[in-house]
């Protein structure tokens, strides 16, 4: 979907049309700016931004409170649509989703444009669509041509195609990937084809493999229904800079009592849990830790929480942001693994 959260505000709400909107984010204080329509990424502000800076950058940009309820509602739409041509459909969030539809791509367009057309007309809203071998170059191509854009790669493509892609374009190239394969003279996916893979896991480690691998477009995922998703978090952002140690472990309290309703919820158990630190200029840090069998109560993961937190330097450097998240679910009924690690 182009824009979602932004776009569903501007269809419910005329007088937003045409106007630099973005969810989230408050006027006075601090706050996160969850989307923005492409009339405010014009200037520049995007999600995750501080909306601070987004109204710096865009001094007439509307913020509006995000109507998560609405969101979902729309998103259920935009599924069942999904889900009429096919079983295999795999969400990635409310607004994007992979579809195996099994077809030749010689039928793609036809198809795409079907798709788009009933979104519009059910939700009154755009969607972009790529279409290719496989879900690592159908991610990409869906990016091309946003908003309400088609853009279909056929297997004859596909070589010309990935070596001219910047190397952060890459599943899983993150900004310290991105920033380790530049200082190696690694900067499109055609200086990844000029190195092995042996030559690239000694950059990267494991994830070397898989970077030599997309790189040449080859990407042996099935869309995946159902699954269970990698992780659950959540975090806070402070009115004010904390220096006060005890604030940021009553902060933290609240935020394991949030993760743990989050995960109750879901009927996760989880390993693995990681907090999010980001100081006064901005600078942010994770620190994990993942334990030989799942956190068993609240009291545990705060355990934990504040093994992390005390990682950190929190109560030295002013705080603006703290999150947590948990990840490694496992099966209910998966037998304990022996091995307690820090990262």
């Amino acid at each position: 979907m182009d824009a979602f959260f932004a776009s569903v505000e501007q269809h419910d709400f005329p007088n937003l049309r045409g106007k630099p909107v973005a969810v989230g984010g408050l006027r006075q204080g601090r706050g996160v700016i969850s989307a923005a329509s492409y009339e405010a990424r014009i200037y520049g502000v995007h999600s995750a931004m501080p909306s601070q800076l987004a109204l710096k950058r865009c001094p007439q940009l509307l913020l509006v409170p995000p109507r998560f309820d609405r969101y979902r509602e729309v998103s259920h739409a935009v599924f069942s649509i999904f889900k009429s041509y096919t079983d295999l459909v795999e969400p990635l969030s409310l607004d994007e989703a992979y579809l195996d539809l099994s077809l030749e791509l010689r039928k793609a367009k036809v198809l795409a444009e079907e798709i788009q057309s009933r979104i519009f007309k059910k939700t009154g809203l755009t969607a972009s669509v790529g279409a290719a071998p496989n879900k690592f170059l159908a991610k990409i191509a869906s990016d091309l041509e946003k908003p309400n854009g088609i853009t279909i790669i056929y297997p004859s493509q596909v070589e010309k195609f990935v070596s001219s892609l910047a190397v952060r374009k890459i599943l899983g190239v993150g900004p310290s990937t991105q920033k380790r394969l530049e200082s190696h003279g690694i900067f499109t996916t055609a200086d990844v084809r000029a190195r092995s893979s042996v030559d690239l896991q000694s950059i990267c480690g494991k994830f070397g493999k898989r970077l030599f691998e997309l790189a040449h477009g080859k990407d042996h995922r099935s869309v995946q229904t159902g699954r269970t998703p990698r992780s659950r978090g959540c975090e806070t952002t402070f009115e004010k800079d904390q220096l006060d140690f005890s604030f940021l472990v009553a902060s933290l309290e609240r935020l394991v009592e949030r993760l743990e309703l989050s995960l109750k919820k879901r009927d996760l158990r989880a390993r693995t849990l990681t907090l999010k630190i980001r100081y006064a200029d901005f600078e942010t840090k994770t620190r994990s830790l993942t334990l030989g069998t799942s956190f068993q109560s609240s009291e545990e993961m705060m355990q934990s929480a504040f093994a992390l937190l005390q990682k950190t330097e929190a109560g030295d450097r002013p705080v603006r942001l703290l999150g947590l998240s948990a990840s490694g679910f496992e099966n209910k009924h998966s037998q304990p693994q022996l091995d307690f690690t820090f990262d």
